[in-house]
């Protein structure tokens, strides 16, 4: 709980701050670039309390890491686009290569881009991610779209070809449509990439990468992705209600 003298001083930075974007438009230039450089060393902080605070007080809980894992799992992990809100929430006209959020990245080769990308509350009472991602597509005159995920440094770390890694998704769709999830795993100048087609006949789809029969030279690992690649999306809304992943051991025979 803040003590007297911690609102005390609050209200006096609030006050301070107050000021100095009332006077911004007649302060000298010199005042001026030293105050954006506090003001941008501050911002940082006060989003990602935001960001932690909008997280754990919404419902369902914010960074929750709350779901069903194989036996045997010794890292799971849901992205962060999935757990709390980004600071900026949409994209619209999305460029190609456009970053959502620090661990997303969409990719496609349109011309004229009509393809938008939004993060949404998940409200359903079965719902155990704080969010999911709507993609709307219109017109689409490119030959392929991409959601790439990038997962954390954990994921490799110990990564053998005696793992298989699971990735579940909610996916709910407009038009029926294929999306395949490819992994890829890059080791030293090489990248081992494994396809599957999500069974999009279930809500809650689960698909398994095996790397036993990759080339994966186990200690050059440097990067592990996931490409979700959506196949004819023109016209179509996508919503990715959850996205999870989860590695674990191969049984013994």
């Amino acid at each position: 709980m803040a003590s007297f003298f911690d609102l005390f001083l609050h209200r006096r930075t609030v006050r301070r701050w107050r000021k100095a974007a009332r006077d911004a438009p007649t302060v000298s230039l010199t005042t001026l670039k030293a105050q954006r450089t506090r003001a941008r060393q501050l911002r940082a902080h006060i989003d990602r309390l935001i960001h932690v605070a909008d997280g754990r007080l919404a419902l369902p809980r914010i960074d929750s890491s709350q779901f069903q894992k194989p036996h045997g799992t010794d890292w799971a992990w849901r992205p962060e686009a999935w757990r709390g809100p980004l600071t900026k929430p949409g994209l619209a006209a999305v460029p190609t290569r456009a970053p959502f959020g620090n661990e997303a990245t969409l990719f496609h080769d349109c011309d004229v881009s009509e393809v938008t990308l939004r993060q949404i509350r998940n409200l359903r009472p079965d719902d155990l991610a704080a969010f999911g991602l709507r993609l709307d597509v219109f017109r689409f005159d490119g030959s392929f779209l991409s959601l790439v995920i990038d997962l954390p440094n954990d994921a490799a770390k110990g990564l053998s070809r005696s793992n298989l890694i699971r990735v579940n998704t909610i996916i709910e769709s407009e038009k029926p449509l294929e999306i395949f999830a490819r992994l890829n795993v890059r080791h030293g100048p090489n990248t081992e990439q494994v396809v599957r087609e999500l069974p999009l006949h279930e809500e809650d789809v689960s698909v398994d990468f095996d790397l036993a029969y990759s080339k994966l030279n186990e200690r050059r690992i440097e990067k592990v992705w996931l490409d979700l690649i959506f196949e004819a999306p023109e016209m179509n809304q996508i919503i990715l209600r959850d996205v999870t992943f989860a590695r674990y051991m191969r049984a013994s025979i």
